[in-house]
């Protein structure tokens, strides 16, 4: 039992069900939103059930696998940062974690390829195997290194979303389709939320890893740049977000969205000021904790929002 208790914490279970909601949440408020227009070819949604939740599967199963390499990767530095949460060593030796990693990669790239075939696309196990790659050389190399490796994790959160809309292109549609200009509007918008919200998140953990990462030689942003410029750095993306998501509530408001304009100011923009104040005021490990659960809550607030279409 304790095992398998490790396995689920190893995999950040809470993390994958942010995957689920994410992707479950787009396909079936999102999507038929899109499709309300009634463009002749877009009767349905390209993706069907089975293959929508089989996509799901597979998203999971790279994310698991990511997370698995990461903690293979980081065993030293986390036993400095969070030594009572390490888990592989302790509870799963490294052989065990590397054939995971491989299994869950894996699987989750055969899905995709499985996937590719019956909808006649290629770019979604193009994708996810690059994914797969991508989180590899993220944890072994990347995460160690100034900025890079917080871009390509936020990519691949805003990837969560944008593989969904990649798998509802027709090859040969005009690119001036209504539908698909609209799915491409939507898609950005919560993509880019995704991006830049995970690029905020990644940065103040990185203020409150740093301890363990100078011991170990990371070179990330805190430790190259210093806090004061990393606060800088996070503030001003934290400022972009709000802005727009500012503006974009002023919109939507002209359409009679009241609601979802009213939600958006309480449950993201208004925690997104705050974390912006206690940012600054921050000095240690445990309040760059709090602030980066905090902003792990926007993120869900947000996610959450696709309600409202």
């Amino acid at each position: 039992m304790k095992i398998l208790v490790a396995f689920f914490k190893l995999i950040r279970w809470t993390n994958l069900l942010f995957i689920v909601l994410t992707q479950m949440l787009f396909r079936y408020f999102i999507l038929p939103f899109v499709y309300l227009v009634g463009h002749p070819g877009y009767e349905s949604i390209k993706l069907s059930e089975g293959l929508f939740y089989l996509l799901v599967l597979a998203s999971v199963c790279i994310a698991g696998a990511g997370y698995i390499i990461n903690d293979y990767f980081d065993v030293n530095i986390d036993q400095v940062n969070k030594s009572s949460k390490v888990i592989i060593g302790k509870y799963i030796k490294r052989r065990t974690a590397i054939l995971l990693h491989a299994l869950l990669s894996f699987a989750g790239l055969v899905l995709s390829i499985y996937i590719g075939y019956k909808i006649h696309n290629i770019l979604i196990p193009f994708f996810n195997f690059f994914s797969i790659v991508i989180l590899w050389f993220y944890s072994s190399t990347f995460k160690k290194k100034i900025l890079i490796g917080n871009i390509l994790i936020s990519l691949l959160t805003a990837w969560v979303i944008f593989v969904l809309t990649l798998s509802e292109y027709r090859f040969r549609i005009s690119p001036h389709d209504i539908v698909w200009q609209r799915l491409l509007k939507v898609s950005f918008i919560y993509a880019g939320f995704a991006f830049i919200i995970s690029l905020i998140r990644e940065v103040i953990k990185d203020m409150e890893d740093m301890e363990g990462d100078m011991k170990y030689g990371c070179k990330t942003m805190p430790i190259v740049w210093g806090l004061p410029v990393s606060k800088v750095f996070t503030g001003v993306w934290i400022v972009v977000l709000a802005g727009v998501l500012v503006a974009i509530q002023i919109y939507v408001v002209q359409f009679g969205w009241w609601l979802s304009a009213l939600y958006s100011f309480i449950a993201i923009i208004i925690p997104l000021i705050w974390v912006l104040c206690k940012l600054y005021k921050a000095t240690t490990s445990q309040q760059f904790h709090q602030l980066s659960s905090a902003v792990k809550l926007i993120m869900l607030a947000g996610i959450l929002s696709m309600i409202f279409f």
